[in-house]
């Protein structure tokens, strides 16, 4: 965390403790990646279709904790192939003033809105019976978040993901890597990698786990280290596939010692009268045919 971190407000406080309280009673412990889950897919929501999830995270290390709530995220299919994707999220840094991690963890609890985050998923390559799906899902950060509070980077910042996905009966797997590309004093950027596998579990459950890698984030952040954390989590259909509830809880198996948690609800809705919707727009689809053609 920087030095230049302020006092935070008796009010600010207030409003944190309740939303602290909340996530411990629900997280027992930070988008996101393909929420639940900290790797994420490359199927973008169908032409037409639309995903709103409300939730909270906790990401925590012996530096500092830093909780994510209350949170929303909303992705719209708005071309076949191609999903538009934004998070409103409100979070806390707590950091743990521990010697051992001075400066790094040192400073005092802050509560406000943090970055937000704009996207855009492209499946470029469909599933075919011996073909994955490829996609990337770039996005970029907004400095939204209070930086002389430590709750923003102060700077634009970008995730540049590739992720590979295929299915075989009710099994799912996907995973792939990226880079997290941040120009700011005491960060810095990183490369980061996940894979997981999930599985339907009659009409009302999907439960999968994965593995993920990220590497030293900078001294401004939780991850002073680089660290690989093994995940579990899931989906229980309150609707199928209207309405659910998401969950994940994990902790690190290799470098630095760290925790992560996710619970959610998540809703999608959409218009199917469209018969086109794994067709490329006019402008891409010859782009998505070639990569295709060479797979």
């Amino acid at each position: 965390m920087p030095y230049h971190v302020a006092a935070e407000t008796f009010l600010g406080m207030a409003r944190f403790k309740r939303w602290w309280v909340i996530l411990l009673l629900l997280a027992s412990t930070r988008a996101m990646a393909g929420p639940p889950f900290q790797t994420d897919d490359p199927e973008p929501v169908d032409f037409r279709h639309y995903e709103f999830y409300t939730f909270g995270t906790v990401d925590g290390t012996p530096v500092e904790t830093d909780p994510t709530g209350p949170a929303v995220e909303f992705n719209w299919g708005a071309l076949p192939r191609l999903q538009l994707h934004a998070i409103l999220p409100f979070g806390a840094i707590m950091p743990s003033n521990n010697p051992v991690y001075l400066p790094a963890g040192a400073g005092p609890t802050a509560y406000g809105l943090t970055d937000m985050e704009v996207g855009a998923k492209f499946k470029w390559i469909s599933e075919t019976k011996h073909r994955p799906m490829i996609g990337t899902f770039t996005m970029l950060e907004v400095p939204t978040g209070n930086y002389a509070k430590g709750l923003g980077v102060g700077r634009v910042w970008y995730k540049l993901p590739v992720w590979v996905q295929k299915s075989w009966g009710s099994w799912t797997s996907y995973g792939g890597a990226g880079y997290q590309l941040v120009h700011q004093y005491q960060y810095r950027s990183f490369a980061y990698e996940g894979w997981l596998v999930q599985r339907d579990i009659g009409k009302k459950w999907t439960l999968g786990s994965e593995i993920f890698h990220h590497g030293n984030e900078g001294l401004a952040t939780a991850q002073i280290e680089r660290s690989t954390m093994l995940d579990m989590g899931g989906y229980y259909y309150f609707r199928n596939p209207g309405f659910q509830l998401l969950f994940c809880y994990g902790h690190s198996i290799s470098g630095q010692t760290e925790n992560y948690a996710y619970l959610g609800l998540y809703w999608t809705w959409g218009n199917d009268k469209s018969g086109d919707k794994d067709k490329a727009t006019s402008f891409l689809h010859p782009i998505a045919n070639g990569l295709a053609h060479h797979v």
